[in-house]
């Protein structure tokens, strides 16, 4: 009998063979061609499923999406009823931050996937999504905090919104090109540090 391939997981696994890829040599060495090596496929097997590079880059990008939304509500309910509101969101916060193997390699995909989006507008749109997605993010759990009375009652929530993700793309930033001066538990300490002065003085 021909063996049944399910046409989900061979594109998560050509996802993840390409994001191997990103993280080891770049996104202009994930060819179609590359990335299928990385996977152990045949080129036509990455054809039959994407068939140019373009079409397997937004794919990729739309998977890291769902995959980042899906685990950042896992942790909205702690968030809500949490004894320790800041713990609850530093722990979702990491979510989008270095602090582990598959974060590491998730977040230097993102941001190679957002300085391709300069140049190539075919990409522009999802890296959009992506950053406005992390705007919401922010703002809601800035807003909660205002509910809650735990928020610096003069802060400006648009502006502290943009100064979190501002925070959070740099913590990425120089956690993946200098590894060795900001490990993970430098980024979450920052982290920590920066929610602390947003919070209301007993």
């Amino acid at each position: 009998m021909p063996k049944i391939v399910d046409p989900d997981q061979r594109r998560e696994a050509v996802v993840e063979a390409l994001f191997r890829v990103i993280e080891r040599d770049g996104l202009e060495q994930a060819s179609l061609r590359n990335v299928a090596a990385e996977a152990g496929l045949a080129i036509g097997s990455v054809r039959h499923y994407f068939e140019h590079h373009t079409e397997l880059v937004v794919f990729a990008m739309k998977a890291l999406s769902e995959r980042l939304t899906t685990r950042l509500t896992s942790h909205v309910d702690r968030v809500r009823t949490a004894a320790d509101p800041r713990g609850a969101v530093v722990d979702m916060l990491a979510e989008l931050l270095p602090v582990d193997e598959r974060r590491t390699r998730e977040t230097a995909v993102w941001l190679a996937f957002l300085m391709a989006s300069r140049t190539r507008p075919e990409l522009r749109p999802h890296a959009d999504e992506l950053y406005d997605g992390l705007v919401v993010l922010t703002t809601r759990i800035l807003e909660g905090a205002r509910r809650g009375g735990r928020l610096t009652p003069d802060a400006d929530l648009a502006l502290e919104s943009r100064r979190l993700c501002a925070l959070i793309d740099g913590l990425s930033l120089h956690a993946i090109l200098h590894p060795d001066r900001l490990d993970a538990a430098a980024v979450l300490d920052v982290l920590r540090r920066h929610l602390d002065t947003l919070v209301a003085p007993a």
